[in-house]
């Protein structure tokens, strides 16, 4: 939480007993609370890491988003890659995606002595078209990887390992380590039929949540969210035997998250300051461009306490913060539409959810006995 001593290191469900919530709740653990695509500092100056969170049940942890040092920061919560359940890509931004080859890479290294089955990788498919040009462009651009200009998860790995071929094949080949190819497998999402999706005309059409994920321990859910022009975009709610959290990805206000959440005993919602982001742009064209995607394609707090409020969550945490410097009193704006708990969680910070969580506050990073 904002303003709250950090330590060096999270409780996880495979360390001391008491570092976990004694009712043995789940719990997320906000493993990076950064958005966009820069290396951010908070307020103070002090680095936060990219957007991704660990949702954890029991002995196993499911990683959502793999933002800008996502692997870095699992293995500082004490999350093992062997107890790795799942990663989950909400959309195809860098900002979601950048550590995504670490995950692939080092943690093939963690996972070399394990005999499980092969982590799944569930995101969107391929958006199947360059996005429309910006009115406010001057000129056509020439499009990065014109032959495959838009792809979802499976062709992000597939680039991926391609890219990076020569070490995976060198360790392969002369230290018998496992392939990659072996140890994850990625999961376009479906769309059902009938939803009247389109990627450039109508990218969050109202829906109900489906159902993209089960295992032994949750239920992940999906639904589309507006997030234009990316798309598909998806939050995701991850039920389990004690209690939900939602988690909203980059979206502007929809009905779909209002319903994704509802009922909801956690809502992790990304946030966005517009005042503040503006003075940053000293360039007028990509002022105007920027400002025109960010308003129609994110959300503010007072919105996101609103979607709160509208979806009945219990608790309300705000991260996927843009800018992160802003001042906490930006984000304390959510108090004027939810009155429910609020949190402004650092990276790092713990937050139990369901039967037996204090909603109240989240957990400072190795704080064991704030539960």
């Amino acid at each position: 939480m904002t303003g709250t001593p950090r330590a060096a290191a999270i409780p996880h469900a495979s360390v001391p007993p008491n570092a976990v919530p004694p009712s043995g709740a789940p719990y997320v653990v906000t493993l990076g609370t950064a958005g966009g695509p820069r290396w951010w500092k908070d307020h103070t100056g002090t680095p936060r890491f990219g957007i991704a969170t660990a949702v954890v049940v029991g002995q196993t942890w499911y990683l959502v988003d793999c933002g800008q040092g996502a692997g870095r920061q699992a293995n500082a919560a004490g999350l093992k890659m062997a107890d790795l359940g799942g990663i989950f890509v909400t959309h195809m931004h860098s900002d979601h995606t950048v550590d995504l080859p670490s995950l692939l890479l080092f943690g093939a290294f963690e996972l070399k002595d394990t005999t499980r089955g092969p982590i799944p990788i569930v995101g969107p498919g391929d958006r199947g078209k360059l996005p429309p040009l910006s009115p406010r462009a001057a000129s056509v651009p020439v499009p990065v990887a014109p032959g495959r200009p838009t792809p979802g998860v499976a062709g992000l790995v597939e680039g991926l390992l391609a890219a990076y071929a020569t070490d995976c094949n060198d360790r392969i080949f002369d230290s018998l380590a496992t392939s990659p190819l072996e140890q994850f497998e990625a999961r376009e999402i479906r769309l059902p039929e009938g939803t009247g999706f389109d990627p450039d005309h109508n990218v969050a059409p109202e829906m109900e949540p489906f159902e993209v994920f089960r295992d032994g321990r949750v239920t992940v859910s999906a639904i589309l969210v507006s997030h234009h022009p990316t798309a598909p975009a998806y939050a995701f709610r991850f039920d389990t035997a004690q209690g939900s959290v939602t988690i909203s990805g980059d979206t502007a206000p929809c009905s779909n998250m209002v319903r994704l959440a509802r009922g909801t005993d956690l809502l992790l919602h990304e946030a966005i300051n517009l005042d503040i982001l503006a003075a940053q742009y000293s360039d007028a064209r990509m002022l105007q461009a920027t400002m025109d995607h960010h308003r129609r394609a994110h959300t503010t707090a007072e919105q996101a306490g609103q979607i709160a409020t509208d979806a009945g969550a219990r608790h309300l945490a705000l991260h996927h913060l843009v800018p992160t410097y802003s001042p906490p009193e930006a984000w304390q704006k959510a108090r004027t539409t939810f009155s429910g708990p609020l949190s402004i969680p650092d990276d790092l910070d713990v937050i139990a959810f369901g039967a037996g969580a204090d909603s109240k506050q989240p957990v400072p990073a190795g704080n064991a006995t704030g539960w």
